[in-house]
């Protein structure tokens, strides 16, 4: 039953109806789980920030899965060091291993979010600006 009814949350097509959803969901939940109204209104604007962005930039965002990988990847290489003489050579390391990361999400052949969706971010969401990048101009 919870379930069902945050997924139902996360289905809808703006943040509008995200929002009057999750009022929808907390309302029902508070009836069986009175602890759950506060909670939920106080994780509202946490949980539902990623309904502000463009809706092609969802499904990339609402996830944790990327942050996840970096951790992952920080872990393994870590563990391959075994043991840090001090914490200098922690940041180095750490320092080290994102620097890659960044110049790999830097170069063409990865595109984590188009050039095209990243303009509708500007402060007028410029569609001739967006319709120039989707050119290759």
């Amino acid at each position: 039953m919870v379930a069902a009814g945050f997924r139902t949350i996360f289905a809808q097509p703006d943040s509008a109806t995200d929002a009057s959803t999750w009022d929808e969901v907390r309302d029902q939940l508070a009836g069986r789980f009175p602890k759950i109204g506060p909670l939920m209104d106080q994780a509202k604007a946490e949980v539902l920030a990623f309904s502000t962005f463009p809706r092609a930039h969802w499904s990339k965002i609402w996830s944790t899965n990327p942050l996840e990988r970096v951790n992952k990847e920080l872990e393994r290489r870590a563990r391959a060091v075994g043991i840090f003489p001090n914490e200098a050579a922690v940041i180095r390391l750490v320092g080290a291993v994102l620097a890659d990361m960044h110049d790999e999400w830097q170069s063409g052949e990865r595109r984590y979010l188009s050039e095209g969706s990243m303009a509708l971010l500007g402060p007028s969401g410029d569609t001739e600006t967006i319709a120039a990048i989707d050119r290759g101009e």
